[in-house]
């Protein structure tokens, strides 16, 4: 069994982090002669520090270590050659098995691939979210509200089940194929591709690419739409001047929101592909639960932590004041 038991100085820094919280509380409740108003927001910093702090540390912790405990950069070269533990057994056996050392490059072709279909999930939940959202907002429609209602509604269901159902519709014996063969034509191959994890995932994280564009384009004031017709513009060039440019924050945070989840994911890719495709977000797992790696599993979890700071990044350049999350 793999040794996961926490380092010592990883419960000295619970300990302390805690001493600090309760002291900072204290501090705090003295120098205001009573509660601040801001200070109901301690749970909070307190549930962040345990279960997002501290976690990110021992990442970090094993990332850096080697099954022993010792400081070690070769979970990160595990990710650029996923053959370095063969390849050094080969290189301490003599110059006749030098022919047996090669690069394996699943790890970074499994990033790769994330990255691509993420890429692509992305796309397509902008190109269908984008018009959904300006239909949503557009004031002079009266059912806005109602397909606003309908996209929130399958997210009241468990994401798994939403997955699960679609196997329903696409397996070999499903809805799609049986009324295929009903009309009389041939069933099709709709699961076990990656078409169809595409699908899942386009499925499952378009809300939130509409919701952010949703909320940037309702809160446009609609006599700027007028003031640019007064001004000699059609209705597109008010899009491509106007709409287009103000909804930017929105659009980040939906690119943002979608991506990161698309990339991380491995529910989808295990149900709708079958096992016939993996993502980054798989291997990470199977790091951790098949072969017990938790030292190459958290190397590659930094570095998926990496690209999420760095899209955040991108975003908070986009759109500072965080004006374009959330649902208004």
């Amino acid at each position: 069994m793999y040794n996961v038991s926490l380092p010592w100085w990883a419960w000295v820094m619970m300990g302390v982090g805690l001493a600090v919280f309760v002291g900072f509380i204290i501090l705090s409740v003295r120098r205001n002669h009573g509660v601040k108003r801001s200070l109901f927001a301690s749970p909070y910093t307190l549930w962040m520090i345990i279960f997002t702090v501290v976690p990110c540390i021992l990442v970090a912790y094993y990332a850096f270590t080697d099954a022993n405990g010792a400081f070690t950069l070769d979970n990160f070269r595990h990710f650029w050659d996923s053959n370095h533990a063969k390849n050094e057994l080969y290189a301490t056996m003599g110059d006749e098995y030098a022919g047996y050392i090669t690069r394996g490059t699943v790890n970074v072709d499994t990033l790769v691939y994330s990255l691509w279909m993420a890429f692509l999930c992305t796309v397509i939940c902008l190109l269908l979210g984008y018009p959904a959202a300006l239909f949503m907002a557009d004031r002079n429609m009266k059912i806005g509200a109602t397909i606003v209602v309908l996209f929130i509604i399958p997210m009241w269901m468990n994401f798994l089940l939403r997955t699960i159902a679609w196997m329903s519709l696409l397996e070999d014996n499903g809805l799609i194929n049986s009324f295929l063969r009903l009309l009389g034509f041939e069933g099709v191959q709709l699961m076990y591709n990656s078409s169809a994890v595409l699908l899942g995932m386009v499925y499952n994280f378009l809300p939130f690419m509409v919701f952010p564009i949703y909320t940037s384009l309702s809160k446009l004031d609609p006599k700027l739409g007028e003031a640019a017709q007064d001004l000699g513009c059609n209705e597109w060039r008010t899009f491509t001047r106007v709409t287009a440019p103000l909804s930017l924050p929105g659009v980040i945070s939906g690119i943002t929101m979608v991506f990161m989840p698309s990339v991380t994911t491995f529910f989808i890719p295990r149900i709708l592909g079958g096992g016939n495709t993996m993502m980054f977000g798989d291997l990470i797992e199977s790091k951790f639960l098949t072969e017990g790696n938790w030292n190459v599993g958290s190397a590659l979890s930094m570095i998926m932590m990496i690209l999420i700071l760095l899209s955040l990044g991108i975003l908070r350049k986009a759109d500072p004041e965080g004006e374009g999350g959330g649902i208004a």
